[in-house]
Protein backbone atom coordinates (compact mmCIF):
# COMPACT_ATOMS: atom_id res chain seq x y z
CA UNK A 1 0.00 0.00 0.00
CA UNK A 2 1.12 3.66 -0.75
CA UNK A 3 -0.09 6.60 1.51
CA UNK A 4 0.45 9.90 -1.56
CA UNK A 5 -0.24 13.27 -0.84
CA UNK A 6 -0.65 15.39 -4.18
CA UNK A 7 1.80 13.65 -5.60
CA UNK A 8 -0.22 14.22 -9.26
CA UNK A 9 0.86 12.59 -12.05
CA UNK A 10 4.21 11.56 -10.85
CA UNK A 11 2.56 8.23 -9.59
CA UNK A 12 2.15 6.92 -12.66
CA UNK A 13 5.72 6.17 -12.96
CA UNK A 14 5.48 4.50 -9.08
CA UNK A 15 2.08 2.67 -10.24
CA UNK A 16 4.20 1.46 -13.39
CA UNK A 17 7.28 0.23 -11.78
CA UNK A 18 5.42 -1.81 -9.32
CA UNK A 19 3.53 -3.47 -12.23
CA UNK A 20 6.53 -4.24 -13.90
CA UNK A 21 8.54 -5.22 -11.00
CA UNK A 22 6.48 -7.76 -9.34
CA UNK A 23 5.19 -11.21 -9.94
CA UNK A 24 2.97 -12.54 -7.02
CA UNK A 25 -0.54 -11.73 -7.07
CA UNK A 26 -1.06 -8.35 -5.26
CA UNK A 27 -3.31 -5.25 -4.69
CA UNK A 28 -1.84 -2.23 -4.96
CA UNK A 29 -3.56 -0.08 -2.72
CA UNK A 30 -3.04 4.33 -3.11
CA UNK A 31 -4.61 6.01 0.10
CA UNK A 32 -5.08 9.91 0.03
CA UNK A 33 -6.64 12.27 2.67
CA UNK A 34 -9.29 13.16 0.55
CA UNK A 35 -10.67 12.88 -3.21
CA UNK A 36 -9.54 16.19 -4.15
CA UNK A 37 -6.05 15.16 -3.56
CA UNK A 38 -4.30 15.36 -7.16
CA UNK A 39 -3.25 11.79 -6.80
CA UNK A 40 -6.63 10.88 -6.98
CA UNK A 41 -7.39 10.99 -10.87
CA UNK A 42 -4.34 9.35 -12.40
CA UNK A 43 -4.95 6.39 -9.51
CA UNK A 44 -8.71 6.31 -10.82
CA UNK A 45 -7.68 5.69 -14.27
CA UNK A 46 -4.86 3.15 -13.77
CA UNK A 47 -7.87 0.99 -11.38
CA UNK A 48 -10.03 1.40 -14.89
CA UNK A 49 -7.19 -1.18 -16.72
CA UNK A 50 -5.94 -2.77 -13.86
CA UNK A 51 -8.44 -3.99 -11.14
CA UNK A 52 -5.94 -4.79 -8.56
CA UNK A 53 -5.19 -0.80 -8.37
CA UNK A 54 -7.63 0.65 -5.92
CA UNK A 55 -7.96 4.21 -4.44
CA UNK A 56 -8.69 4.19 -0.87
CA UNK A 57 -10.01 7.09 0.95
CA UNK A 58 -8.55 7.92 4.18
CA UNK A 59 -11.55 8.02 7.08
CA UNK A 60 -9.10 7.26 10.12
CA UNK A 61 -7.38 11.23 10.10
CA UNK A 62 -4.86 13.51 8.03
CA UNK A 63 -1.18 12.63 7.88
CA UNK A 64 1.07 9.66 6.47
CA UNK A 65 0.48 7.47 9.79
CA UNK A 66 -3.41 7.53 9.86
CA UNK A 67 -3.16 6.91 5.89
CA UNK A 68 -0.89 3.76 6.17
CA UNK A 69 -3.51 2.35 8.98
CA UNK A 70 -6.57 3.28 6.47
CA UNK A 71 -4.47 1.25 3.80
CA UNK A 72 -3.66 -1.67 6.18
CA UNK A 73 -6.99 -1.94 7.56
CA UNK A 74 -8.40 -1.71 3.86
CA UNK A 75 -5.87 -4.47 2.70
CA UNK A 76 -7.26 -8.46 2.13
CA UNK A 77 -3.65 -9.97 1.95
CA UNK A 78 -1.97 -11.99 4.48
CA UNK A 79 0.97 -9.78 4.02
CA UNK A 80 0.87 -6.06 3.38
CA UNK A 81 4.03 -3.89 1.95
CA UNK A 82 4.51 -0.21 2.81
CA UNK A 83 5.88 1.60 0.11
CA UNK A 84 5.93 5.47 -0.91
CA UNK A 85 4.87 7.14 -3.29
CA UNK A 86 7.60 9.28 -4.47
CA UNK A 87 9.61 6.99 -6.53
CA UNK A 88 12.52 6.70 -4.04
CA UNK A 89 12.09 2.89 -3.18
CA UNK A 90 12.76 -0.15 -5.40
CA UNK A 91 9.78 -2.11 -6.43
CA UNK A 92 12.01 -5.26 -7.53
CA UNK A 93 12.19 -6.43 -3.84
CA UNK A 94 7.94 -6.11 -3.13
CA UNK A 95 8.01 -9.78 -3.74
CA UNK A 96 11.40 -10.46 -1.84
CA UNK A 97 10.19 -8.96 1.50
CA UNK A 98 6.89 -10.23 0.86
CA UNK A 99 8.28 -13.64 0.71
CA UNK A 100 10.51 -13.04 4.09
CA UNK A 101 7.14 -12.66 5.73
CA UNK A 102 5.28 -15.88 4.00
CA UNK A 103 8.54 -17.61 5.82
CA UNK A 104 7.89 -16.40 9.29
CA UNK A 105 9.15 -13.49 9.87
CA UNK A 106 6.70 -10.36 11.42
CA UNK A 107 8.42 -7.43 9.66
CA UNK A 108 10.95 -7.47 6.30
CA UNK A 109 12.36 -4.16 6.13
CA UNK A 110 14.59 -3.01 2.51
CA UNK A 111 17.62 -1.56 4.69
CA UNK A 112 20.02 1.27 3.23
CA UNK A 113 22.47 0.21 6.17
CA UNK A 114 22.91 -2.89 5.73
CA UNK A 115 25.74 -4.59 3.80
CA UNK A 116 25.76 -3.57 -0.06
CA UNK A 117 22.71 -1.26 0.51
CA UNK A 118 22.70 3.09 -0.14
CA UNK A 119 21.34 6.24 0.16
CA UNK A 120 21.61 8.40 -2.50
CA UNK A 121 20.81 11.82 -2.18
CA UNK A 122 18.50 13.82 0.65
CA UNK A 123 19.05 15.93 3.76
CA UNK A 124 22.47 15.41 5.23
CA UNK A 125 20.61 15.18 8.72
CA UNK A 126 17.99 13.28 8.41
CA UNK A 127 20.46 10.76 6.81
CA UNK A 128 22.85 10.68 9.43
CA UNK A 129 20.24 10.61 12.53
CA UNK A 130 18.16 7.62 10.87
CA UNK A 131 21.90 5.49 10.40
CA UNK A 132 22.86 6.17 14.13
CA UNK A 133 19.47 5.42 14.87
CA UNK A 134 19.46 2.25 12.84
CA UNK A 135 22.64 0.81 13.46
CA UNK A 136 22.27 1.44 17.42
CA UNK A 137 18.95 0.00 17.35
CA UNK A 138 20.79 -3.24 15.75
CA UNK A 139 23.74 -3.30 17.70
CA UNK A 140 22.39 -2.95 21.70
CA UNK A 141 18.38 -3.83 21.00
CA UNK A 142 19.03 -6.09 18.29
CA UNK A 143 16.33 -5.36 16.50
CA UNK A 144 16.94 -7.54 13.52
CA UNK A 145 17.40 -4.84 11.18
CA UNK A 146 19.96 -1.86 10.57
CA UNK A 147 17.36 0.29 8.95
CA UNK A 148 14.44 0.51 11.68
CA UNK A 149 13.23 3.83 10.38
CA UNK A 150 12.74 2.84 6.79
CA UNK A 151 8.77 2.99 5.92
CA UNK A 152 9.47 0.36 3.06
CA UNK A 153 8.72 -2.70 5.05
CA UNK A 154 6.42 -5.98 4.41
CA UNK A 155 4.18 -6.62 7.49
CA UNK A 156 2.57 -9.96 8.85
CA UNK A 157 -1.07 -8.63 9.01
CA UNK A 158 -1.41 -11.15 12.13
CA UNK A 159 1.62 -9.63 13.56
CA UNK A 160 -0.27 -5.89 13.18
CA UNK A 161 -3.65 -7.47 14.03
CA UNK A 162 -2.29 -8.52 17.37
CA UNK A 163 -0.03 -5.46 18.37
CA UNK A 164 -1.72 -2.60 16.74
CA UNK A 165 -0.30 0.72 15.25
CA UNK A 166 -0.39 3.39 17.70
CA UNK A 167 1.02 6.03 15.67
CA UNK A 168 -1.27 8.76 14.39
CA UNK A 169 1.26 11.61 12.82
CA UNK A 170 4.64 10.96 10.81
CA UNK A 171 6.39 8.16 9.19
CA UNK A 172 7.13 6.66 12.70
CA UNK A 173 5.14 3.43 11.86
CA UNK A 174 8.40 1.41 10.70
CA UNK A 175 10.14 1.84 13.80
CA UNK A 176 7.18 1.39 15.90
CA UNK A 177 6.57 -1.98 14.42
CA UNK A 178 9.85 -3.02 14.60
CA UNK A 179 10.27 -1.76 18.34
CA UNK A 180 7.10 -4.10 18.80
CA UNK A 181 8.40 -7.15 17.42
CA UNK A 182 11.46 -6.52 19.30
CA UNK A 183 9.72 -6.61 22.74
CA UNK A 184 7.24 -9.62 21.95
CA UNK A 185 9.96 -12.00 20.68
CA UNK A 186 8.98 -12.00 17.36
CA UNK A 187 11.97 -12.48 14.42
CA UNK A 188 12.59 -9.40 11.91
CA UNK A 189 14.47 -9.66 8.63
CA UNK A 190 16.98 -7.10 6.04
CA UNK A 191 17.48 -7.25 3.01
CA UNK A 192 19.47 -4.38 1.47
CA UNK A 193 18.21 -1.30 -0.37
CA UNK A 194 19.43 1.24 -2.84
CA UNK A 195 17.22 3.97 -1.97
CA UNK A 196 17.33 7.20 -4.06
CA UNK A 197 15.99 10.80 -3.47
CA UNK A 198 13.03 11.72 -5.02
CA UNK A 199 13.86 13.67 -8.83
CA UNK A 200 10.44 15.29 -9.19
CA UNK A 201 8.37 17.43 -5.94
CA UNK A 202 9.12 17.89 -2.64
CA UNK A 203 9.20 15.62 0.32
CA UNK A 204 5.96 15.87 3.04
CA UNK A 205 8.66 14.70 6.09
CA UNK A 206 8.69 17.11 8.70
CA UNK A 207 11.85 16.43 10.77
CA UNK A 208 11.28 18.71 13.93
CA UNK A 209 7.85 17.95 14.32
CA UNK A 210 7.88 14.01 14.14
CA UNK A 211 11.33 13.50 16.01
CA UNK A 212 10.08 13.39 19.28
CA UNK A 213 7.53 10.73 18.20
CA UNK A 214 10.41 8.92 16.28
CA UNK A 215 13.00 9.02 19.82
CA UNK A 216 9.72 7.65 21.80
CA UNK A 217 9.68 4.51 19.74
CA UNK A 218 13.10 4.08 19.71
CA UNK A 219 13.50 3.93 23.80
CA UNK A 220 10.50 1.44 23.47
CA UNK A 221 12.44 -0.78 21.94
CA UNK A 222 15.18 -1.16 24.81
CA UNK A 223 11.93 -2.10 26.80
CA UNK A 224 11.51 -5.50 28.46
CA UNK A 225 10.04 -8.53 26.26
CA UNK A 226 6.22 -9.21 26.43
CA UNK A 227 4.33 -12.22 25.13
CA UNK A 228 2.00 -12.20 22.49
CA UNK A 229 -1.77 -13.83 23.20
CA UNK A 230 -1.82 -16.12 20.03
CA UNK A 231 2.33 -16.04 18.78
CA UNK A 232 1.23 -12.99 16.13
CA UNK A 233 0.74 -15.82 13.14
Amino acid sequence: MIPAYMEGDSVLLVLERIRESTTIENEVIVVVDDTTDSTAPHVLAVSERHPNVRLVVNRVGRGPANAIKAGIADAKAPVVVVTMADGCDDPGQIDQLTRLVERGVVVAAASRYARSGQQVGGPLLKGMMSRVAGLTLYLFARVGTRDATNSFKAYSRAFLDEVGIESDRGFEIGIELVAKARRYRQPVAEVPTIWLDRAIGESNFKLVAWLPRYLRWYAYAFGPRKRLLDGGR
